[in-house]
């Protein structure tokens, strides 16, 4: 169901260096370099993830109530995520645990502020 989905930036130069990092381990890759904007994922027939500089040329900023989630293979890579993500400067919105039988799942805020999470179900 789902295509992709963009995250507002302000800085697209710093939010593409933080996001090449977060996504290296997920086996992520840049698929789309334009000038507003960067995507990453494992292939365009695949969901993928993006930043990009408003349209309108407002300031970007964050959903109250928005979160993007990455699917990891195990509990052992969401650790991996959420640890990494730290190292990069974002603060923790969760440490990784299990939040109901079979969902195991951390939780952070980007250093633009965005809520994501690593999870894996099973």
């Amino acid at each position: 169901m789902l295509g992709y989905v963009t995250l507002g930036t302000n800085n697209l130069a710093k939010s593409a260096e933080f996001f090449d990092k977060l996504f290296t381990p997920l086996g992520a890759k840049r698929l789309l370099d334009l000038p507003r904007g960067v995507f990453w994922g494992t292939g365009l027939d695949k969901p993928f993830l993006g930043v990009m500089k408003p349209i309108d040329g407002q300031p970007a900023g964050c959903g109250n109530g928005a979160m993007v989630a990455l699917a990891t293979p195990n509990r052992e890579k969401v650790d991996e995520i959420h640890k990494l993500a730290l190292e990069l400067g974002c603060t923790c919105e969760g440490a990784p645990g299990e939040r109901m039988p079979g969902f195991y799942a951390a939780y952070f805020r980007t250093p633009e502020g965005h809520k994501m999470n690593a999870f894996k179900m099973g």
